[in-house]
């Protein structure tokens, strides 16, 4: 066994990038991070992630304790489980509601993209490097390797991780073969401050996730309503994030400017087939949520009522691609996490746990091999091999849920609706599909 003092290089500074630093930099482990971006705040997304249990193990494992007591402080209730409808609200499924008294980190949370990332960067400061593009890196004889900048310069580590998203330039090198497919499907989403339809929306709207089968096409609805008011946020733990530097009235704004119900409208790419990006936002907008509006003459009206009102200005659309199934390689000193190997659709908001699953399974491979119990490759190996099995077995569920939503036959969409109505009648099927 090595006993060296170990070093590992991050690409990428995203979810998964920065949860696995927070846990080597927890467990004293040297650790250096760099990213593409010019600054911390160079991309504040305003969307919600759902954090299922096994992102809320991996960020409770990572995170130092009171910066995990922040991110639950600050989180939202997603809700009884999310429910399965008609697009006229009957009810087909709904997933069991977890027990009450259920610690934190085995509870599910609506986490503000910009609350998260702000706690994944502090505390991080001489390990976070920012405006640092990677362009290669070079594996050398001493067992060592080296990530090189397009700014002229290079970092050399024991380990180099690729955690640089979809389009991963350190995947491109490692696995060359690796391919990322289009897919039919598109989505056009929005988001309607909770306040403007808490009055009128369907009370399973706002009090949890949802998704809706109609005959063709799918809309995927979810709220973000936090647990607690800003002032007793600020009272419970506003110590806390003065004490690593967190603005406590910025946090709690970020997260308090998100509560609001958030849908997605999943279809073939030929519904939109073409995103007016030349036109104003506003006027972007409109046009899109237009064509969603057109599709749902004969839904509920609550539903009816939720895209038509949405802000222009929130309305997006998004085109989807999927990663191909990427067979076990002959494992180096360079590996990858998160969508930088399995990248997926964003149906059913799978890819971020599977990022963070990946980062706490890194994590405990590398503090055994820190700690003098594992040889580096052999620990490397067996990561690989649970995240290629839960990645992608990920990308398969999100693209299931996006064939559902792009297949035009009405006997597939009926199949559906049976399987859905026969786990909401029979639990143990229900729990064995859809538990953790």
């Amino acid at each position: 066994m090595s006993t060296r003092t170990l070093r590992v290089v991050i690409v990428g500074g995203g979810i998964g990038g920065l949860c696995l630093a927070q846990g080597l930099h927890a467990a004293g482990i040297d650790v250096a991070v760099f990213e593409r971006d010019a600054a911390p705040d160079a991309r504040l997304q305003g969307y919600r992630l759902n954090i299922e249990p096994v992102g809320s193990r991996a960020l409770h494992d990572c995170l130092p304790p009171h910066l995990w007591q922040i991110l639950v402080a600050t989180a939202g209730d997603p809700g009884p489980g999310m429910g399965v409808f008609t697009e006229r609200m009957r009810l087909l499924m709904r997933e069991d509601a977890p027990p009450a008294g259920l610690d934190p980190s085995e509870r599910t949370h609506a986490v503000s993209r910009i609350t998260l990332r702000r706690l994944l960067l502090a505390g991080l400061d001489d390990v976070v490097h920012f405006g640092k593009e990677f362009t290669g890196y070079r594996q050398n004889p001493d067992g060592t390797v080296t990530a090189l900048f397009a700014d002229g310069t290079s970092v050399t580590g024991d380990l180099l991780v690729g955690a640089d998203g979809a389009n991963s330039r350190v995947r491109r090198q490692l696995l060359p073969h690796a391919r990322r497919s289009s897919v039919p499907g598109v989505g056009i989403g929005g988001k309607l401050r909770l306040e403007d339809g808490a009055a009128w929306l369907p009370e399973e709207v706002t009090s949890a996730k949802n998704m809706f089968l109609p005959k063709r096409d799918f809309l995927f609805t979810a709220v973000f309503r936090r647990r607690e008011t800003d002032e007793a946020v600020v009272e419970r733990v506003g110590d806390r994030m003065r004490a690593v530097g967190l603005d406590p009235d910025l946090l709690v704004q970020d997260a308090g400017d998100d509560d609001y119900v958030m849908w997605a409208y999943v279809a073939h790419r030929r519904v939109s087939p073409t995103d007016p990006s030349g036109t104003q936002e506003r006027e972007r907008g409109q046009r899109l949520r237009e064509v969603v509006a057109s599709r749902l003459t004969d839904w509920h009206p609550g539903l009816r009522e939720l895209i038509a009102r949405t802000p222009a200005d929130t309305v997006e659309r998004f085109d989807f691609a999927a990663a191909e199934r990427v067979r076990p390689w002959t494992t180096t000193n360079v590996t990858v996490l998160g969508d930088a190997v399995h990248s997926m659709p964003p149906v059913g908001g799978l890819g971020g746990n599977a990022a963070l699953y990946d980062a706490n399974v890194l994590r405990r491979a590398l503090v055994a091999v820190d700690r003098g119990e594992l040889d580096l490759l052999p620990a490397l190996a067996e990561y690989e091999r649970a995240m290629l099995r839960n990645g992608f077995a990920a990308v398969r569920a999100a693209t299931m849920y996006l064939r559902l939503a792009t297949l035009p036959s009405r006997t597939v969409r009926t199949v559906a609706r049976t399987f859905f109505r026969m786990c909401g009648v029979i639990p143990p099927l229900r729990r064995a599909i859809f538990s953790d």
